[in-house]
């Protein structure tokens, strides 16, 4: 039997984000001030933002900050420091980039590594989601190489795997890909492309935990809401 979900279940299940790099402060209020309203469970913008998503919306909307965004190709100490950072300006949760050249190349460890200076330096202070790039990995390489990549994520101590930086040309999320990185053990983000509700429950489906959409208030539209009165 197809499962049903309403429109409060599925917002509470997704980071409304904004990381657009023209976004001003104001633009930031107003999306922190949004995911407030629809209900969303925490609002996803970058690090030099987030102070000004802290002091919008709800005092209680949990913010998230991406490092590394949107190629990886930073230092592991750069992305570590960004991370730290974030999270003293108020982040509950970081989405970091791994090295998708890193990944390409077969060099695993150097994947856990980068992960693994982030995870220390931000500790259990907040919780830590990795980008893998599923639809890069999946063109460029295979699908061993996401799982791969995934695997690396778990050893190094995160939370979720993402599926993409919604930047990438290969594309966002997939189905296949989610049902790849469901296996692995961390939970799993699914974000890029994903603008209508069939797409939310396309994905939800797959084995998706969360759900990142920058088109939400669109998205929930198509799911019904629960009958209070019954």
């Amino acid at each position: 039997m197809a499962r049903t979900y309403l429109r409060d279940e599925v917002a509470g299940l997704v980071d409304h984000t904004l990381l657009k790099p023209e976004a001003t402060e104001d633009d930031v209020a107003a999306a922190a001030e949004e995911a407030a309203a629809l209900g969303a469970y925490a609002v996803c913008v970058s690090p030099s933002m987030v102070s000004v998503a802290r002091r919008s919306g709800s005092p209680s909307q949990l913010v998230c900050a991406v490092v590394g965004f949107p190629s990886g190709k930073h230092l592991s100490a750069v992305k570590a420091s960004e991370a730290r950072l974030a999270v003293e300006d108020g982040a509950g949760e970081i989405d970091m980039v791994i090295d998708v050249g890193a990944a390409l190349h077969g060099d695993f460890a150097a994947v856990r590594a980068d992960i693994e200076a982030v995870r220390s330096e931000i500790g259990a202070r907040a919780t830590l989601k990795v980008i893998v790039e599923s639809a890069a990995l999946l063109l460029l390489a295979d699908e061993q190489t996401l799982l791969s990549a995934c695997r690396a994520a778990a050893d190094a101590g995160a939370d979720f795997v993402k599926t993409s930086t919604g930047f990438h040309p290969a594309g966002g999320a997939s189905l296949r890909a989610v049902e790849l990185m469901a296996t692995v053990g961390p939970q799993v983000k699914a974000s890029g492309g994903i603008r209508t509700a069939d797409d939310a429950i396309a994905m939800l489906n797959a084995g998706a935990t969360r759900l990142g959409l920058s088109g939400t208030r669109a998205v929930l539209e198509g799911f019904p809401k629960l009958d209070r009165r019954q």
